[in-house]
C-alpha cells in the first residue's frame, strides 16, 4: 500500500472516530492521532465539528495542539509550549517529523545547521539518523545527504495540510496553470491544424507530380511508338528496291527456235 493510500484511509478512520466521539474520550483520540506513526495530516479532522466543539471549553488546548500539528514546527511548539499540552516522545517525533516537511515546501536544498537548529539536533551524525530512519524510511520524504557541503538535498517531500493563509495563494496558482494549460492547448490544436493543412497540401502536390509523371510517360510512349512506325515503313521500301534491284540483275535465259 502507497502511503498516499493509507494516509487517506487513516483519515477518514479518525474523522469517522471524532464524530462520535466527546470529552475525554475525544482527547484521547487527538492524542493518538498526534502519536500515529503513520498519519500526517491533520486539517480534516481539525474541522470535525465535535472537534470545533473544544473551543471555549476546558479542552481546547487539545484543538490548538491538533492545529500545531495541521499546520506548524517544533521551534513553534516549543514557542507556545507553556499554552499547549506537553508532548510524549511520540509526539515530538511526529512534530520534528513534519518540521522536516515544511522546510522541505520552502527550499530544496536545507542546510544541515539550519536542520539541526530547527529540530533541537545536536550533532551531524544523529541529524543524519534522523533524516534516513525517521523520514526517508518512512516514506515522506526522498533526497541526498552532501556530508562534503553539508546539506540534505530534497528529491520529493509529501505534502503538509494547506494552511487558511495559504488558499489564496494557492488558487491564484492553479489559477495561472489553468490559463496556461489553456494557451497550450489552443497552441497544440493550431498546429495540429496547419499539420493537417500541410498534409492535405502535400497530397495534393503528390497528386499533381504523379499525374505530371504519368502525362510525360504517355506523351514518351506515344512519340516512341509513331517513331517506331516510322522506321518499320523505311526498312519497307528497302525492302522493295533491293528486290527490284534483284530483278533485273538476274540474267534472262534466251529461248532456242524451234528448228
Amino acid at each position: 500500500m502507497d502511503i498516499e493510500q493509507k494516509q487517506a484511509e487513516l483519515v477518514d478512520y479518525f474523522v469517522k472516530q471524532a464524530e462520535s466521539f466527546e470529552g475525554s474520550a475525544l482527547v484521547n483520540l487527538i492524542v493518538e492521532a498526534t502519536s500515529h506513526p503513520s498519519l500526517f495530516a491533520f486539517s480534516e479532522i481539525l474541522s470535525v465539528p465535535t472537534v470545533i466543539e473544544l473551543e471555549g471549553t476546558g479542552n481546547s488546548i487539545y484543538r490548538a495542539l491538533l492545529r500545531m500539528y495541521a499546520y506548524g514546527t517544533w521551534s513553534e511548539y516549543k514557542s507556545d509550549a507553556h499554552r499547549l499540552p506537553q508532548l510524549v516522545p511520540d509526539q515530538v517525533l511526529k512534530l520534528k517529523q513534519l518540521t522536516v516537511l515544511t522546510l522541505a515546501e520552502l527550499n530544496k536544498v536545507l542546510p544541515y545547521d539550519t536542520l539541526m537548529q530547527e529540530l533541537d539536533v545536536t550533532n551531524v551524525r544523529e541529524l543524519e539518523d534522523f533524516l534516513i530512519n525517521s523520514c526517508m524510511y518512512v516514506g515522506i520524504v526522498r533526497g541526498k545527504l552532501d556530508q562534503l557541503r553539508r546539506c540534505f538535498e530534497v528529491q520529493f517531500a509529501a505534502g503538509r495540510d494547506l494552511r487558511p493563509q495559504q488558499l489564496s495563494s494557492m488558487i491564484e496558482t492553479l489559477a495561472n496553470w489553468l490559463s496556461t494549460s489553456d494557451k497550450l492547448l489552443v497552441s497544440i490544436q493550431e498546429k495540429i491544424k496547419w499539420a493537417d493543412s500541410m498534409g492535405e497540401i502535400d497530397k495534393k502536390h503528390r497528386k499533381e507530380v504523379d499525374e505530371r509523371v504519368e502525362e510525360v510517360k504517355k506523351a514518351l510512349s506515344a512519340k516512341a511508338s509513331i517513331d517506331l512506325r516510322g522506321h518499320e515503313e523505311i526498312f519497307s521500301e528497302l525492302g522493295g528496291v533491293m528486290d527490284y534491284e534483284e530483278d533485273r540483275s538476274r540474267p534472262k535465259r534466251r529461248r532456242h527456235p524451234v528448228g
